[in-house]
């Protein structure tokens, strides 16, 4: 059986107003995300990929087209979208257990004394942090932050993730480390992923589909179906299926860099 479509992008386009003018930003996108999937966007910087995650949190709307969750336009944000950053979004005011309890005694997902600290147990564990409970996330290393992020984010059991660049602040080793968590999470807790990232080889590795984003505005250049079954570890990596696959995508990629490239040198005062 199919699993059902959880977010449609329809003829979506945004565009800005700026002081030159107005800029097209997204251009008629359209792709759809299915229950539990892990979808990915990739692309050139700039190009308007978090635009399009900003409109599935609810930060943003469309200027034409529609962008529903489970036939509902999305009119703004909700706890049903945990967001996560490159930037780790926690609050360094905020002991670790603290800032995973925070969603929780919002009114949108409030809970007892006593859930808040099951729901703190069970993630402090889950993401090897349980030592460190009453730290400040300045005394933490980036992996660690990162892990709290995704703690705190998931603490709200919410039923989308969405992620802008979660570990592209990471060193390799601890990237890797996030990617193998993030898997593991994931086959526990089930969730529908969107998530941006610049590496080829980290969508190849975590998702189910690849959306490759043109350079600005952003046009759906092809949809990648990813042919590895989960569990997934990291001797996919050696692959050769995987590798002729990271090719094919890298070079889809490195056109849109091209094309970006030609925009701005076509853009600059002669």
């Amino acid at each position: 059986m199919t699993a059902p479509n959880r977010i449609v992008f329809d003829h979506v386009s945004v565009s800005f107003r700026t002081e030159s003018g107005t800029l097209p930003v997204v251009d008629d996108v359209s792709f759809t995300v299915k229950d539990r999937e892990f979808v990915s966007l990739v692309g050139p910087s700039g190009c308007g990929k978090t635009t399009m995650l900003n409109i599935l949190a609810g930060f943003v709307l469309p200027t034409s087209g529609s962008v529903t969750l489970d036939g509902a336009p999305i009119a703004g944000p909700s706890p049903d979208r945990g967001v996560i950053f490159q930037e780790y979004g926690v609050f360094p005011w905020l002991t670790v257990e603290a800032n995973i309890e925070f969603g929780l005694r919002l009114r949108a997902n409030l809970k007892s004394v006593t859930e808040r600290t099951n729901v703190c147990d069970r993630y402090l564990k889950l993401m090897g942090l349980s030592e460190f409970r009453k730290a400040y996330p300045r005394t933490l290393s980036g992996g660690m932050r990162q892990r709290l992020a995704l703690a705190r984010a998931y603490a709200v059991a919410p039923q989308f993730l969405l992620m802008d660049e979660p570990f592209g602040a990471l060193d390799a080793q601890t990237r890797t480390a996030m990617q193998d968590l993030l898997l593991e999470v994931l086959q526990k807790e089930g969730k529908t992923v969107v998530m941006i990232t610049h590496s080829v080889e980290e969508a190849i590795y975590l998702s189910s589909r690849v959306v490759v984003v043109s350079a600005r505005p952003s046009r759906v250049r092809c949809i990648v179906e990813i042919p590895f079954p989960y569990p997934r570890t990291e001797s996919l990596h050696e692959k050769p299926e995987f590798l002729q696959l990271r090719s094919r995508i890298r070079d889809l990629v490195m056109l849109e860099y091209a094309a970006q490239e030609q925009q701005t040198r076509d853009a600059a005062p002669h």
